[in-house]
């Protein structure tokens, strides 16, 4: 069983942010992102610490350095210890360096502790696991689609960034797969005007669920030959301003500005779908009724085929 969870989370600035987690079927568990505030601090970091606690290796994957996917990382480092801080290779600068931004530099530029991810990359027990060392981690299943670093668009986006104009671009683009199961992609803050320049650039494959880019706003609405080659069961559409929301007509999906906090528990062939709030006005026709009782993880509303 695996255990995939989206947190509904604000920023110090009220600004809608990204958080997730893994918890893998093998000794791995998975934080995407923070956004951490003194309001909501010990309840997360609690709840990860808890679950955290039973796993062997722990990584942080850092999509970009906008405070809506840091605020917090500093205290998260503080309680976690994190040693295996994954992010793309960048030299971001930032005029007014909050506490986060200074945390992700010093892990950013920790040459123990980062590791630089990119396309096709490999690493033991990320996406390769070596039965012969004796520690059997196992495997985590997460591959990185993108970027390629080489392509002349992501190196003006990393110019950007060391220019310290812009950081949505740097954002990976990465799956994570379970064996006979459940797909998730996650693609941070990546613009759409962007994706249109490098799509033909990138392996897209069939995912069972897409975590929209940029929150679910228009600005990062998918091209749909994209969605076409992604195919996703259902997309999760962030906590954007509704007012900016692209609400990807014609596709199944769960938006969490009325969902709350979605946990995704993955078993075999199927993902039970808990949510935080018990009355979702939104169509959830698609999913399928298993009869699964609430539990911790919130209000079952359906389950997922995969």
């Amino acid at each position: 069983m695996a255990i995939v969870k989206s947190f509904a989370v604000s920023d110090t600035n009220g600004q809608q942010g990204d958080m997730f987690y893994i918890k893998h079927g093998s000794n791995n568990f998975t934080i995407i992102d923070c956004c951490i505030t003194d309001d909501n601090k010990e309840l997360l970091v609690s709840e990860i610490e808890e679950i955290a606690r039973n796993k062997s290796i722990t990584r942080f994957i850092s999509t970009h350095p906008d405070e809506d996917h840091i605020c917090g990382l500093e205290y998260l480092n503080e309680k976690l210890g994190l040693l295996n801080f994954y992010c793309v290779e960048n030299d971001a600068v930032k005029d007014d360096e909050t506490d986060s931004f200074k945390e992700y530099c010093k892990l950013r530029d920790d040459k123990e502790k980062h590791y630089f991810v990119k396309a096709g990359c490999r690493r033991k027990w990320m996406n390769d696991n070596d039965e012969n060392d004796g520690k059997n981690y196992g495997s985590s299943g997460i591959n990185f689609k993108w970027p390629k670093i080489e392509n002349n668009d992501y190196q003006s986006a990393l110019k950007a960034a060391a220019e310290g104009k812009a950081y949505n671009n740097l954002s990976p683009i990465f799956t994570y797969s379970i064996k006979d199961g459940a797909s998730f992609m996650w693609m941070g803050d990546i613009e759409s005007d962007f994706v249109e320049k490098v799509k033909d650039e990138i392996d897209w494959c069939q995912i069972d669920v897409l975590f929209a880019p940029h929150h679910g706003r228009k600005s990062g609405k998918l091209p749909v030959d994209v969605l076409n080659k992604l195919n996703p069961k259902v997309i999760i559409i962030g906590e954007a301003p509704s007012e900016n929301i692209n609400y990807y007509q014609g596709y199944n999906t769960l938006t969490q500005n009325s969902t709350g906090n979605i946990t995704l528990e993955c078993i075999d062939d199927m993902i039970h779908v808990f949510i935080e709030t018990d009355c979702y006005a939104y169509d959830t026709s698609f999913l399928e009724d298993k009869n699964i009782a609430d539990s911790d993880y919130g209000f079952y509303i359906g389950t997922i085929v995969v």
